[in-house]
């Protein structure tokens, strides 16, 4: 534990993922998406940024964007998708940083691993939209992935919705989805079956999450019952993609951040099908958070949630760390004008 108490203005802090870890609770990273999406509504917050840079085995992320809580928070995240990287290296898949900053006068606050963060505030965020757009009945998931973020959304969406008592596995790799369906079912006492027939468990959900790196969709319209919730999460850059464009034009589509989702989302694809506009789209996540548009209104609906993840997540994730570190004492101050 430090003294931050005298923490002076040239001074910030560094936090390593297994801090960031021990700090924060699943809880926290609910309420802290809750609240960004909130913010986004009602206009309190900054309008965020999106690059990407394609490189050899991988792709960079930056994101930036802000929050305006206490006071102005503005946070710059880069992170790096290389997918090869834990079979090839032991690192994860999704690495990079966190810079947080004082938004009223541009000091840095603390720079921190991204890698903790990203993955439960993504898990968090679907898990929210299912309290709002989900059958609060709603019993059985299907799973689209077998990485860390399946396992995470598994976690964060179990916490929310506690009627869940089935749960299907699907993916291309037979090893990794039978690891995930032993070793999930043990740690979450639920049952869970690995299968490589996705035609079959999908029309059974009530629950559907993709949260893979497809680049061809994979999820079709036929295969999607009335009443599903559907969370997209993997497409996050142009030429990733999971669902059907149709099963979009047809089912009513909710979004993270609009602008960002006709570019990189998967209403990207159903527009440059032509069969979609911003227009069609039902609303933004953050105005049914506030209020101002309805969540689910019918047992009937298909639901989807383009979740393309914003900087509006990282911030409020970041604040919500850099706050608890501070208040604990921990992490490492630096000066970095030295």
């Amino acid at each position: 534990m430090i003294d931050l108490s005298a923490m002076g203005n040239t001074e910030f802090l560094l936090l390593s993922r297994s801090e960031i870890a021990s700090m924060i609770s699943s809880n926290d990273y609910l309420t802290a998406m809750e609240s960004a999406f909130r913010k986004w509504s009602e206009g309190r917050a900054l309008v965020p940024g999106l690059m990407h840079a394609y490189v050899e085995d991988g792709e960079f992320h930056i994101k930036s964007g802000g929050l305006k809580i206490d006071k102005t928070y503005f946070a710059l995240k880069a992170n790096g998708g290389f997918f090869g990287n834990c079979t090839k290296f032991g690192l994860p898949n999704i690495i990079g940083l966190i810079i947080l900053f004082d938004g009223s006068n541009g000091r840095p606050l603390s720079i921190m691993d991204s890698t903790e963060i990203t993955s439960k505030r993504t898990a968090a965020t679907t898990a929210v939209a299912a309290k709002y757009l989900a059958r609060s009945d709603s019993s059985t998931v299907t799973i689209c992935g077998s990485g860390n973020q399946a396992r995470v959304q598994l976690k964060a969406l179990m916490n929310v919705i506690s009627s869940i008592s089935q749960v299907y596995v699907w993916g291309t790799n037979q090893n990794k989805i039978e690891k995930f369906s032993k070793e999930m079912s043990e740690e979450l006492k639920v049952n869970i079956e690995a299968t490589d027939n996705l035609a079959d468990v999908a029309p059974k959900s009530d629950i559907i999450i993709t949260c893979t790196s497809a680049k061809k969709f994979f999820l079709h319209e036929e295969y999607v019952r009335p009443g599903t919730f559907i969370s997209a999460v993997g497409a996050d850059s142009p030429d990733k993609q999971e669902l059907d464009p149709q099963l979009l034009a047809s089912g009513k589509l909710v979004v993270d951040i609009l602008e960002q989702c006709a570019h990189v989302g998967e209403l990207h694809h159903a527009m440059d099908a032509n069969l979609m506009s911003t227009g069609d789209v039902y609303g933004e996540f953050g105005d049914i958070v506030t209020g101002k548009i309805d969540g689910r209104t019918n047992s009937e609906e298909i639901i989807i949630f383009d979740t393309t993840g914003s900087a509006i997540q990282d911030t409020a994730a970041a604040v919500a760390v850099y706050e608890k570190a501070i208040s604990l004492g921990r992490g490492k101050l630096l000066n970095i004008y030295e």
